[in-house]
């Protein structure tokens, strides 16, 4: 009895890859008993034979072939190129033919094409502008466009103005550009095939210079350094000077110092220090600003600020418990309960007169222009507070001009019962 020969077999499916334009990949074909067959690597949607066996049949450096020595074949491609992709077959020539196919797709990552317009765009107030990205890359790359400083996108078209963080397109039409949407615009391309890229397109809009002042007055005392501000805003960049009473232009000087900061694309804070303050330094001082398109003025009047004295802080601390006080005791001889409290000691008159007096003034700060000096009166204060409940008549009604200590004495001694 013969024994027909064991065909040869595939053990693993050929692989698919998708693989990103220049890296390397290889096809890998494991076949058992293969016996006197050969194994061939052809690329299928060519129908043209890469290899037989080890043996390249195809001219092309890139692509190459190695065995094992056992039953395992490779086809090796490097520097993967866009137009390798396809469908490559490993075939054993048995009748009929045996073979397995396994499919490479070759990503590009995205690129983006020069054009004009990313040279920077330049328009005046008002204008329009487009901004053109072009995207190579496979697959298709999705363009989308926004500011770099994060702002939205200021979008006009028929009347209506839409504000968007980002918008998707190779084209960015910009319509009635105003200075706030001057800046860095980015044009980012992605395809899941990293790295995604930007690029940045640069927006200038040209306006006449316009200074605003913030503090158009400014006092200042003799011998101090005093700063006067002006806010710039100017497209292209503006030439930014300082002039006195407006004629006689400032230049840097231990008198005068000039320092600019800038706030945006095209705006500046002008700041002019003027230090050791002399009568002669008072007056008008004229921020000037003017660029190709125009020029722009702003006016800040420094005047003279008089001091008043200096004022010490005094404290003057006087008792201010609320809490009922005791009866003061009355001196001398008891008189008859029949008066029911109303004759009083001249002690004890003494005692209210001291309580109610000018004196007494709580706790109070008093702002003067030295410190008192020692048995020196000062006025009193209006404290807007309760008066104490012991406080029944206050001074002024005991030191009436017309009342004398001794009237005052005969008045309470007379009887209760007129």
């Amino acid at each position: 009895q013969i024994t027909p020969d064991v065909l040869p077999e595939f053990l693993a499916p050929l692989e698919n890859h998708t693989v990103i334009q220049g890296r390397d990949v290889f096809f890998t074909c494991v076949v058992n008993h293969l016996q006197s067959y050969k194994v061939a690597w052809i690329k299928s949607d060519s129908r043209a034979i890469l290899a037989i066996h080890t043996h390249m049949v195809a001219h092309n450096s890139r692509l190459s072939v190695t065995h094992n020595g056992h039953n395992t074949w490779k086809l090796h491609v490097a520097n993967v190129q866009k137009n390798d992709s396809g469908t490559y077959m490993c075939q054993v020539n048995t009748d009929p033919m045996r073979s397995q196919m396994g499919y490479m797709e070759v990503v590009i990552p995205p690129d983006i094409m020069d054009d004009e317009s990313s040279d920077g765009m330049v328009t005046h107030e008002g204008g329009n502008i487009k901004l053109r990205c072009v995207a190579t890359g496979s697959p298709k790359p999705i363009v989308t466009w926004k500011r770099e400083d994060g702002r939205n996108i200021v979008l006009r078209e028929d009347g209506q103005k839409q504000s968007v963080k980002t918008f998707v397109g190779e084209t960015l039409e910009l319509a009635g550009v105003l200075r706030q949407e001057m800046g860095t615009y980015l044009c980012i391309a992605s395809n899941n095939v990293p790295p995604t890229v930007s690029k940045r397109y640069s927006v200038d809009v040209h306006f006449q210079p316009l200074i605003k002042v913030t503090n158009q007055l400014v006092a200042a005392p003799v011998n101090s350094d005093v700063v006067l501000q002006c806010y710039v805003e100017a497209s292209p960049h503006a030439m930014n000077t300082w002039y006195k009473d407006p004629d006689e232009k400032l230049l840097p000087s231990n008198k005068y110092t000039m320092s600019e900061f800038a706030l945006s694309d095209y705006s500046w804070q002008m700041n002019l220090t003027v230090n050791s303050l002399e009568k002669q330094d008072f007056g008008g001082y004229v921020c000037s600003s003017v660029n190709a398109l125009g020029r722009a003025d702003g006016v800040v009047r420094l005047q003279e600020l008089h001091l008043s004295a200096k004022t010490t802080p005094t404290t003057l601390t006087k008792n201010t418990d609320l809490r009922p006080r005791k009866k003061p005791v009355m001196k001398g001889k008891k008189k008859s309960n029949s008066n029911n409290g109303r004759r009083g000691h001249l002690g004890g008159l003494e005692e209210i007169d001291s309580i109610g007096g000018d004196d007494d003034l709580g706790t109070t700060q008093i702002m003067s222009g030295s410190t008192p000096q020692e048995g020196q009166r000062t006025d009193r204060p209006v404290v807007p507070s309760l008066p104490p409940p012991w406080v029944i008549l206050n001074a002024g009604n005991f030191r009436h001009p017309s009342l004398s200590t001794t009237t005052i004495l005969l008045l309470l001694l007379l009887p209760t019962t007129l």
